[in-house]
């Protein structure tokens, strides 16, 4: 029933979508903003080697983290447990080493390589002048991102080439994922994580761990959501191109890009089935104690 209602609502919303654009006033409105915000004109074009290598690394984290952040949530009975050492970088000097879940000492261990390329990705980003092309520049994002918005959502998709600008809902989107929910899901995962630390009255009262249950969740379904519009996107506007863009760093249409993607989903699957515990409990045991 869920899905079928989706499937309605959807249907709706593409017809109220294409009827809004026999309208006069909308068709003028789409011809005076087409769906791309004024962008800087320093801001460099393409996609450089390092965004395609971290783009891969960014995939291949949180696929996992995605998976691990699911079984700390649901999990009943823990395949085994996990206490890091005194003083050691999981515990702070100060702190009562924590026992915690095998899968949350994964998800925590995942979570800092994910923060280590977010911090280079971001470095660089500023270093190469590439954050010009999603950070909002202007004030015509707004009435740009409702006019992509209506031509998405009539299936007449707006006439773009993102390796030279991306549309306002593009610049949006990313920029917002980089720079708000990813931060959001750091400050919200390091309260209830083995780093927080142990006798913080006054800063636990400032910062409940209720809050960070609140949101924590709700930004992995954002990021849930982001992914599948992308991957979406990426396939149905000129996927050879588009993964070119993004694997090659090549601004041209062969095939490359399309088998680079099947690598990397097959190292994907290897990690995912190398995660399970017979496979990580060696490696957690040199970081701390494993129990049962």
């Amino acid at each position: 029933m869920i899905i079928g209602s989706l499937v309605v609502l959807a249907a709706l919303v593409v017809l109220g979508a294409r009827w809004l654009r026999t309208l006069e006033g909308v068709q003028e409105f789409i011809a005076t903003y087409d769906g791309h915000s004024t962008q800087l004109e320093a801001a460099p074009e393409g996609m450089p080697w390092w965004m395609g290598w971290q783009h891969f690394f960014n995939m291949f984290l949180m696929v996992l983290i995605i998976r691990t952040g699911l079984q700390v949530r649901h999990e009943r009975k823990p395949p085994g447990y996990w206490t890091a050492k005194k003083g050691s970088f999981f515990s702070p000097k100060g702190n009562t080493p924590k026992k915690v879940s095998l899968s949350q000492w994964l998800h925590q261990s995942l979570d800092v390589l994910w923060v280590v390329n977010g911090l280079i990705f971001i470095i660089l980003l500023f270093a190469t002048g590439h954050w010009m092309r999603i950070v909002p520049t202007d004030w015509d994002v707004f009435p740009n991102m409702l006019s992509g918005a209506i031509q998405y959502a009539s299936l007449d998709w707006p006439t773009e080439n993102g390796w030279v600008h991306y549309n306002a809902l593009q610049t949006v989107a990313y920029g917002f994922t980089v720079f708000i929910a990813a931060p959001l899901a750091i400050l919200s995962g390091i309260r209830f994580s083995t780093w927080w630390p142990d006798h913080a009255e006054r800063l636990n009262r400032i910062y409940p761990v209720e809050w960070a249950r609140a949101t924590h969740f709700p930004v992995m379904l954002y990021f849930v959501g982001f992914i599948i519009v992308h991957v979406f996107l990426v396939f149905f506007t000129g996927a050879l191109r588009n993964l070119n863009h993004m694997y090659t760093s090549r601004d041209v249409t062969d095939w490359w890009g399309l088998v680079i993607l099947l690598v990397s989903l097959v190292v994907i699957a290897a990690a995912w089935f190398l995660s399970k515990p017979l496979f990580t409990t060696p490696i957690a045991s040199r970081m701390g104690k494993v129990s049962k």
